[in-house]
């Protein structure tokens, strides 16, 4: 098969090639629940910068040379003995995680969260392919009016946005405020999700001309162009309060500080980017009884719930499509901030 793959690490995102298009090995079936998706579109995510830059080998145990890709959504190509929920032809999208299911964490719903688990595109190799190894339980077959290349993102960039927003809305009221820090791939989708689930009012913050239009396309109420007056205004917004619920697609720089300082009082801070620090003394925790949360990619019952508003018209993927082969471009126009929205690899 064909395939865009990771030879080296690139610290300082400088190189002029980040990944290379070439030949790989197709993959194989070896357990009797594995089943092989041929790949209609995989999302190009910032983690893959990040995997780029060397960060998560730390995190991670991964051998050099492999393929990345964690969002990922095609038809089913081949299948392992004990499948029976799909077969080859279906169209389906690939819950990133690949688990056994016998775990307590699986048991109970987070995948994520399993004692052993595959996460193809971060552990394994991934989508960057024409084929990709995955496993029964991750495979939600998708709706006839929703095609692989326009949901693949979805997996990841929407599910986490789709589970921090979720969080959110559940005690967010109408009168209340929202902020929304990052208007990217993922921040997109947590605009449209609000929007969908509570009656919140809802503030975008982007240093980007382009991201912030892009929020106002989602339904964004008010959209800010970032500065270092970034809490000034969200308080002069919100009555000198700030806002119940800060979603920080971000998280790195100076945007923790900045998301912290413009939470309310007993308001929650959520994070989803990451790479920055939380730093706040816990005399401030006391006095403010602010919640901070972290969020993990979403589960499949999430996942699920996003294919129905997916499906219904309520949340769409601004994607900019390139073809496999153009996997390095895409990285690179990624790393550029150029991207309105999700860049698809479409093999």
């Amino acid at each position: 098969m064909k395939a865009a793959v990771l030879h080296a690490y690139d610290p300082t995102l400088t190189a002029k090639n980040f990944v290379s298009y070439e030949t790989y090995p197709d993959p194989v079936i070896e357990k009797p629940t594995d089943v092989i998706v041929r790949i209609g579109g995989a999302g190009v995510c910032r983690t893959d910068l990040h995997i780029v830059e060397g960060i998560w080998r730390s995190k991670v145990d991964i051998a050099l040379p492999y393929i990345m890709g964690h969002e990922n959504a095609g038809w089913v190509e081949a299948v392992g003995s004990a499948v029976t929920s799909v077969a080859p032809g279906d169209a389906v999208i690939c819950h990133p995680l690949v688990t056994s299911g016998h775990c307590l964490a699986c048991r109970r719903g987070n995948d994520m969260h399993a004692v052993d688990a595959s996460f193809p595109g971060i552990n394994a190799n991934g989508g960057y392919a024409e084929l990709l190894l995955t496993g029964e339980r991750t495979l939600i077959k998708l709706p006839k009016g929703l095609s692989p290349k326009a949901v693949a993102p979805y997996t990841d960039a929407g599910l986490t946005a789709y589970r921090a927003a979720k969080k959110a809305s559940r005690h967010l009221l109408p009168g209340q405020f929202a902020v929304i820090v990052g208007v990217g791939g993922l921040g997109h989708i947590g605009i449209q999700v609000l929007k969908a689930m509570c009656a919140a009012e809802i503030i975008a913050i982007d240093r980007s001309d382009i991201a912030l239009e892009l929020a106002k396309e989602c339904g964004a109420d008010h959209v800010i162009k970032s500065t270092d007056k970034d809490v000034e205004e969200i308080l002069a917004m919100t009555n000198g309060n700030g806002a119940e619920a800060v979603i920080d697609f971000v998280a790195e720089g100076d945007a923790v500080a900045k998301g912290l300082a413009m939470t309310r009082n007993d308001g929650f801070y959520y994070i989803v980017g990451y790479g920055g620090k939380v730093d706040i003394p816990t005399i401030d925790m006391i006095f403010s009884e602010k919640t901070i949360v972290g969020n993990l990619v979403g589960t499949y019952p999430e996942l699920v719930e996003l294919m129905a508003l997916a499906d219904r018209g309520i949340v769409k993927l601004a994607t900019r499509e390139y073809r496999l082969a153009d996997a390095d471009q895409a990285l690179h126009d990624l790393h550029a901030g150029t991207i309105k929205g999700r860049a698809v690899l479409i093999p």
